[in-house]
């Protein structure tokens, strides 16, 4: 295969797994609650605290910042806060207490009764991910997870999951993303 070729392939891969999410009446059911879930919070004064690893911690800058700053509409800025942002409380957390517990332990000094826990793992396993679902619970939150493959044991335990229902970690991050940022335009309310 060359280099071409690959590229074509990469792009048809990409657009097999959107379409599957598009035939799911199911998921998108689901993002839209989510996106209601996520409105009421923020315009509630709630708050939205997103989590996830490698690829996934990198989305939940990227929703972190769309929230903050804007996404397609001139608004106010919305309390998201991206608990892989702060490297010296990831850095003390996973020293004093391990990595599993790098989000839990934020979760437990920053979420309140009403706020919500976005939590964003590709295999629905991350065991950091899970400690910090519970810990939201345990804390009267709302739990969301965006996930992959099966859902993992993750999807059992979130109040709603979405699950990308690929094998492949590059298609269920594009997948992710593009959900996201559907998210975020229902969240502003601007439909184009």
């Amino acid at each position: 295969m060359n280099s071409m070729e690959l590229i074509e392939k990469r792009i048809k891969d990409s657009i097999k797994t959107k379409e599957v999410i598009l035939k799911e009446d199911e998921i998108k059911r689901k993002i839209a609650v989510v996106a209601q879930i996520m409105r009421d919070t923020l315009y509630g004064g709630g708050t939205i605290f997103f989590c996830g690893n490698g690829g996934s911690a990198s989305d939940a800058l990227h929703l972190t910042g769309e929230l903050i700053g804007r996404f397609q509409k001139e608004r106010p800025g919305m309390a998201a806060v991206s608990l892989n942002a702060d490297v010296s409380s990831l850095t003390a957390i996973a020293n004093d207490y391990g990595y599993e517990k790098i989000f839990s332990r934020q979760v437990e000094g920053l979420m309140g009764a009403g706020d919500v826990l976005f939590a964003i793992s590709t295999s629905g396993n991350s065991e950091n991910i899970y400690q910090a679902v519970v810990k939201a619970k345990e804390c009267n939150g709302k739990t969301i997870a965006l996930l992959g493959r099966d859902g993992g044991r993750i999807k059992e335990i979130c109040d709603i999951s979405i699950v990308v229902p690929d094998e492949k970690t590059a298609r269920i991050q594009e997948t992710h993303i593009m959900i996201g940022h559907i998210l975020c335009e229902l969240i502003e309310g601007c439909y184009e």
